[in-house]
């Protein structure tokens, strides 16, 4: 049961990578949505998976924190959780607006800017997983943003190719 809970928590045990964790658990989102590109209505599932991570998330944070300690560098879920919500759009996202997204979330989830920081203080499963909904929601932003003001369509929406 507890190699279970690691592979959740790990996202595939993607979090259990000697270097950066976080980064490697974030490749469990872009492969999340790229799975989901022929998906309709994407956004409508997309959210609704990272609802289901997140209450998994939740519930499984006390048996970690109890297993590795507070805040576990393996415990990925909140990074898929958080690149999904960045790369979260009304169409699938294409390669190119996976990877603006990818760099956009690591970079507000190392940063931690207001009040992003402040969510880790928060304690628990809630503390572990709301300040990389936040960094995903600055990313969120930022893709929306880069959208609008950059319009080429073919740019950020999948169109089919691969």
């Amino acid at each position: 049961m507890d190699r279970l809970r690691l592979g959740l928590i790990t996202a595939g045990f993607l979090g259990c990578a000697p270097v950066a964790p976080g980064t490697f658990g974030t490749l469990a989102g872009v492969l999340i949505a790229w799975a989901l590109r022929s998906t309709q209505p994407f956004l409508a599932v997309l959210l609704g998976i990272c609802v289901v991570l997140y209450l998994v998330g939740r519930a499984l944070a006390p048996w970690a924190e109890k297993e590795h300690g507070k805040d576990p560098g393996c415990f990925v879920l909140d990074e898929v959780i958080g690149y999904l919500i960045c790369v979260a759009w009304v169409a699938p996202p294409s390669w190119f607006a996976m990877g603006v997204a990818f760099v956009l979330f690591r970079f507000f989830d190392i940063l931690k800017p207001w009040p992003v920081r402040w969510f880790e203080q928060l304690g628990g499963g809630d503390g572990i997983l709301l300040d990389d909904v936040a960094a995903g929601l600055y990313g969120l932003g930022v893709m929306a943003l880069l959208r609008y003001l950059l319009p080429g369509m073919d740019l950020w929406v999948h169109n089919g190719v691969l």
